[in-house]
């Protein structure tokens, strides 16, 4: 069992940069694969990323392809979201979360057992 907690969230002028953090207890973090989601105001959780196992796989949606780069580091049972060249529409509290099926690349919400509390990014305009 792995406990999700993010970081990195903020206020960012559109076309900057962010950088998310996901740290996660557990001996077993090298086990799970790992997703990114967000929520904006008034809409459904939405996948954004997702790594599996090694950091050898990834997968990511559309809208954020190119800009966007999620990794890992299994020593520090981290994960990571690079996010560049932000747009107002990317405004969302962010979600990191675990699956146990460390090989797979779930894109939905049902996919992952496991949730962090969230941070919140704000790109303006």
């Amino acid at each position: 069992q792995v406990q999700p907690v993010e970081s990195g969230g903020g206020l960012v002028q559109a076309g900057g940069s962010l950088r998310l953090s996901c740290a996660a207890s557990g001996r077993t973090f090298s086990n799970y694969a790992m997703g990114w989601f967000r929520q904006a105001p008034g809409k459904e959780r939405e996948f954004v990323a997702a790594i599996d196992w090694s950091g050898g796989r990834t997968y990511y949606t559309d809208s954020v392809k190119g800009r966007f780069t999620i990794s890992r580091d299994n020593a520090k049972n981290t994960v990571y979201l690079q996010m560049n060249s932000l747009k107002p529409e990317d405004t969302a509290v962010y979600y990191c979360a675990a699956c146990a099926a460390g090989s797979t690349l779930g894109t939905t919400p049902s996919h992952y057992a496991y949730w962090g509390q969230g941070t919140q990014v704000i790109v303006s305009s």
